[in-house]
């Protein structure tokens, strides 16, 4: 393939198109995400020899690279009152009209304290070990452990989340796991070449050099990150792509498995973007991050120093940081989700839901500030010195406020008002592979974990899913040989992958990027119906059959960004058929059709799926109880305890 390799001179790297590298793994992770990484090491435990691909460094890769604070679903841990099954059936029931996974959110629930105590030894603090919060409410003396949310219940603990990505990075390479970085999988290989058989490796393109990799592997588990940059984008702002993952999150995994045949279920779900967060005006935020969970509880106050309300599920006041994290007995466990739907009880302390009328009324005075002063020193210590201090998104501006002198002892912080985004604006909500109690997807050699896993949300999840698909795929790789690797498929795909930089001109990734949000938001966006999907549909196939034939790239970033774009196309049209094959409105999955105005009928009560057969998008459904006796399935599938 005459590929030119030098069409950047000002690229700093060397450019070497065209230059193929083969290798071979017992067990391929994709992605190096706290997911991917867990898994990465339970395989490499279990024997098996493990190659990682990585898009990005793996150190500070993923959702959680720059950090987090707090490890949820964890009510295995031994201060919890609540028992794993309670704590997954309850909030899916209940919170979730029963739209959750089953079977990934119980492995969590079982497995999530000893991830922990593993990333413990590996070097994350998990734990009070300095004695910074000695007698503060929700630190156990004994085992030094903070919990976070729930103060009664104990299920979720506040941690020092900026260690995690440094101490899964170093104990790669301390199981010398092979490891390649800035290194974007493209595709998947299958055993006869043909969607729908075995997943036997992958192809990818090294982002600096633009060198082509095909590994061949016995098993791959696939731990990429949910698509962003759907129906958002800015050629401008590169922050403008959604408010949960960085711009790299493309769905570079769901278009791959998709194109490979893998099932996929609540595609059709996503939620309208909002600038401050889902819980309303009040909440303490800084533009990006998890505002709610960071700074939860903290007391509101208006500009004249009047307190405003939090209020229970019950719909009481709330007029005490003790009330705000007890739960009365009757509420169960508080269960920490966005705000519910119109008609749905929340599952935690809200503020009161009238207060953007309240304050029209003149009954409080913008603006409104977060009182950290006003709160127990305990929990404003854990809030502003350890919470935001530790996720991902907030660190930054919580060492910029110390630097500039902020006192949260004597200091209030301004909060900003919630703004709706323009309509149509939307981002997925937990759309991904359906897949077994191994975690194994519908396609065989492939494994889900993190946020290939559909309703997948959390660190806690992610380690421990990430663990749990590596094992299984391990024990799978073990008792099977290598398949040949397709050539014909290789070869397609690297045509594929290197057509931007054989153009010398051409559409932009940015061009098509901004052309597909376009259609997304006018034809898939809050409201939808039959007519307005369709006509997206075939918008969509036209920027498929022209501007993205016309593709350009300079160099291998823009190579990478254009082969996103395609990705994001194809997850577009995922989406589309999935919500065309969803005929009923269900405020469960934040998702209304204007033609089936009825929410969440009986008939329709179930998870719409869809892959492809072929070049034919297929829909089917799903029980949503598909996972059966969650105790007992869990035993016989738990590799470390039961023999299955």
């Amino acid at each position: 393939m005459d590929v030119p390799s030098d069409n950047n001179a000002a690229w700093p790297y060397p450019v070497t198109y065209g230059n193929e590298l083969e290798v071979e793994a017992d067990v391929l992770i994709l992605g190096g995400g706290a997911s991917g990484c867990s898994a990465a090491l339970a395989a490499a435990r279990a024997g098996a020899r493990v190659v990682v691909l990585e898009k990005g460094a793996t150190r500070s890769s993923g959702a959680a690279g720059s950090g987090f604070d707090h490890w949820m679903d964890c009510p295995s841990n031994p201060a919890s009152t609540v028992d794993p099954e309670y704590y997954t059936r309850m909030p899916i029931d209940d919170y979730k009209g029963g739209y959750g996974n089953y079977i990934s959110t119980y492995i969590t629930a079982r497995d999530s304290y000893d991830v922990l105590l593993e990333l413990e030894q590996l070097g994350m603090q998990v734990r009070d070990v300095n004695d910074e919060f000695v007698g503060a409410p929700f630190r156990d003396e004994e085992t030094k452990f903070l919990y976070a949310y729930d103060y009664a219940t104990r299920n979720c603990l506040r941690v020092w989340g900026t260690g995690l990505k440094p101490a899964l990075h170093k104990a790669l390479r301390r199981n010398r796991i092979q490891l390649f970085e800035r290194t974007m999988a493209t595709s998947l290989l299958t055993e006869t070449g043909a969607t729908g058989s075995r997943v036997v490796g992958c192809t990818a393109v090294n982002v600096r050099t633009g060198a082509f990799l095909v590994c061949k592997a016995k098993a791959v588990v696939m731990c990429m990150a949910t698509p962003e940059r759907l129906w958002i984008f800015s050629s401008e702002l590169t922050g403008l792509v959604g408010r949960d993952g960085p711009p790299t999150n493309a769905g570079n995994g769901h278009a791959m498995a998709f194109r490979a045949g893998a099932e996929f279920a609540r595609m059709e779900s996503s939620t309208h973007e909002e600038w401050g967060g889902a819980t309303g005006i009040g909440t303490v935020m800084f533009g990006s991050g998890s505002n709610f969970a960071s700074w939860y509880p903290c007391s509101i106050v208006d500009a004249n120093g009047k307190e405003v309300p939090w209020l229970g599920k019950g719909g009481q006041p709330l007029e005490t940081v003790a009330e705000r994290t007890h739960p009365r007995p009757e509420d169960g466990f508080f269960h920490l989700v966005l705000g519910p739907e119109e008609g749905q009880a929340p599952s935690i302390p809200q503020l009161i839901p009238d207060l953007q009328e309240r304050i029209e009324r003149g009954e409080y005075t913008l603006p409104l500030y977060a009182n950290l002063p006003g709160m127990p020193a305990a929990d404003r210590r854990a809030i502003f010195g350890l919470m935001i201090g530790q996720e991902g998104h907030t660190w930054t501006i919580y060492r910029q406020l110390t630097q500039a002198g902020f006192d949260p002892d004597k200091d209030q912080l301004q909060v900003c008002e919630r703004g709706n985004a323009p309509l149509g604006w939307r981002r997925l909500r937990y759309g991904a592979m359906t897949h077994d109690w191994t975690l194994k997807t519908t396609l065989d050699g492939l494994w889900a974990a993190g946020q290939q896993v559909f309703d997948g949300i959390g660190v806690a999840q992610a380690c421990s899913t990430g663990r749990w698909a590596g094992t299984h795929a391990a024990e799978f790789a073990s008792g099977i040989a290598h398949a040949p690797i397709v050539r014909c498929q290789v070869d397609a795909e690297k045509a594929r992958v290197y057509g931007p930089v054989m153009r010398d001109d051409g559409v932009s990734w940015k061009e098509l990027s901004g052309g597909i949000a376009k259609v997304m938001q006018e034809y898939c966006g809050d409201r939808k119906n039959e007519t307005l999907m369709r006509i997206g549909l075939r918008y969509l196939e036209e920027l498929k059959e022209a501007e993205a034939t016309t593709l350009c790239a300079r160099n291998p970033h823009e190579l990478m960004r254009a082969i996103e774009a395609l990705d994001i196309l194809t997850c577009c049209e995922m989406i589309t058929h999935a919500s065309l094959a969803r005929q009923a409105s269900c405020s469960w999955l934040f998702f209304e059709r204007l033609d089936f105005p009825d929410d969440d009928p009986a008939a329709w009560h179930k998870w719409v799926t869809i892959r492809l057969d072929g070049d034919k998008v297929v829909a089917g459904d799903l029980a949503l109880d598909y996972a059966g006796d969650l105790e007992r399935n869990y035993a016989h599938h738990n590799l470390s305890s039961v023999e299955a």
